[in-house]
Order: structure tokens, then sequence, then C-alpha cells
């Protein structure tokens, strides 16, 4: 390891003996390049924790989003292969948006269970939740395509979009899933004939309340002013969320329904089979004398 002779570090001018390369690749000295100013000031080390510090502050330019900048300063860092000693974090802004990325699949995951349990209690059953859950991710396929098409980055405020979309998407499968079973209770359908006739009379209604939030959401990705570079990921994540999600639920979710319902039906005939296929408790005391 190589270090400077200590004699060397004691006067400023010895800046003048470093030489730095410039854009023709000549070598030219420092002093060429920099400026140097002798002030008179009290000498402070920043310490966080018990460890000296150093603040490196940076601005985003234009067009380039936050995590694209941490990304680049990570690769810079890999690049010079600091060693282990010196620890490296980031504050403010930059920390805040690493800390949403890690708590993000735990809220997302929270939000489903608490969206389970709701139907489960709203229906009575622990399958049609799944038929209403099971549109939930063509949103978020078409939330992350639509910001890939318009290069955005799945930035917080994306996330959020895709967190709206929870709440709005599922809606459609409700409006069917509540007609059909009203339907089997009160006019004694099949599980085909009514999951037919609700997406067909519930088709006009899912489609109003889907293209007005989506009309709702086209000012947010479209806008531009003072904040709009926050705005449009939120508008264009939902827009694309509710658009793939309106063709494709109104397909899946009858096939989806048809499935866990034949499921439901083949699990409630195996449970019959056992119980008749049980001996009774007579039987036993019979067999044992």
């Amino acid at each position: 390891m190589l270090e400077v002779d200590p004699r060397f570090a004691l006067d400023p001018n010895a800046l003048d003996l470093i030489y730095v390369p410039s854009t023709n690749g000549r070598q030219v000295p420092l002093s060429a390049v920099v400026e140097r100013k002798r002030t008179v000031r009290a000498l402070s080390v920043s310490h966080q924790g018990q460890f000296p510090a150093i603040t490196l502050s940076f601005n985003l330019a234009a067009g380039v989003a936050l995590g694209q900048a941490v990304e680049a300063i990570n690769q810079v860092k890999r690049d010079l292969n600091v060693p282990d000693t010196l620890i490296t974090t980031f504050q403010g802004n930059a920390q805040a948006f690493q800390d949403s990325l890690k708590t993000q699949p735990l809220l997302i995951l929270a939000a489903l269970v608490a969206i389970y349990i709701i139907l489960g209690v709203l229906y009575e059953s622990l399958v049609h939740p799944i038929t209403i859950l099971s549109t939930i991710p063509s949103a978020g396929v078409g939330a992350l395509l639509m910001l890939i098409a318009f290069g955005y980055e799945l930035s917080v405020v994306a996330l959020i979009g895709i967190i709206l979309l929870i709440g709005i998407v599922k809606k459609n499968a409700i409006m069917m899933i509540d007609f059909a079973l009203h339907a089997e209770q009160t006019q004694g359908l099949s599980a085909e004939e009514s999951i037919y006739q609700a997406a067909l009379l519930r088709f006009r209604p899912i489609m109003m309340t889907t293209f007005a939030a989506l009309l709702g959401a086209v000012p947010l990705a479209l806008g531009h002013g003072t904040g709009a570079e926050i705005r449009q990921p939120l508008g264009y994540a939902i827009v694309g969320g509710l658009l793939v999600s309106q063709f494709l639920t109104l397909y899946t979710t009858p096939v989806v329904y048809l499935a866990l319902d034949r499921l439901r039906r083949r699990r409630a005939v195996s449970a019959r089979l056992g119980e008749t296929q049980s001996p009774a408790p007579e039987e036993h005391l019979l067999a044992a004398e």
C-alpha cells in the first residue's frame, strides 16, 4: 500500500505536484484546473455515532428518477472496491425511498390478507374471496406494462397507484360474484347459468364504474406543470391497470368461479362419502363384543 511522504503533506503547494489526465490525454498539474484558497476556520470532524463521517450530496438531472440515481451510486461503490471498513448509507429522500421499497411487499400482503378476511366474513366462505382476489394480478401486470411503455420507474408513487388498484379492480368480481350467488340461492340456477347471467347483466355497470375511475386518472397521467413528474406515474399505473384488468377479468372471473365451485362440490361430496362409509359407534361396540 502506497502513501505520500509525510513531509509533502505539510505544505499545500504540494498539490501542484499532482497531475491529472486532460481530454487529449496529456498530464496537466492540478493547479491548472483547481483554484486553491487559504482560509482561516476552525477544524471540525463530523461524526455519525462514534465514527467519523462525511456527507456527499447530489441532485437529480432532468428526466432521471431517484431509483436510477441510487442504483448508479451503488454501482460506483462496487466499481471502486471500497474496503469493508468504509460504511456508506443513504439519508434524506434516498433513505426514505429505500425504506419504502422494503416495506411495500409487507403492506401489499397485509392489504390482501385484510381484504380476504373481510370478504370471507361477508360471503361466509373461504372460496369466493379467492375468486375476487384473482382479479388483482391482472391489474398489477397492466400497471407495470404501462409504466414500462412510457419509460417510468416503479417508484413509490407508482406503488401507491398499484395499491389503489387493489380496491378499484376487485369491485368487478364483487359485482359478478354477488349477483351469481344471489341467483343461485333465490332462482335455483346452477353455477354455470348464474355466472353467465351475472356476466351479461353486470357488464354495463362494470364498464361504467371502470371507465369512470379510468377517466378520472387520465388528467394525472397527461398533466404537465409543477409536480407533474410525481403525479404521472400514479396516473399511468391506474390507467394501465384498469385497462388490462377490465378486459381480462370479464373472462377470468367466471372461469375461476366455476373452477373453485367444482372443487368445493367435490370436497363436499367426498366429505359426505366419508361420513357414510365410517361405521356408527354402536357398530363399533357390537364388533368389540
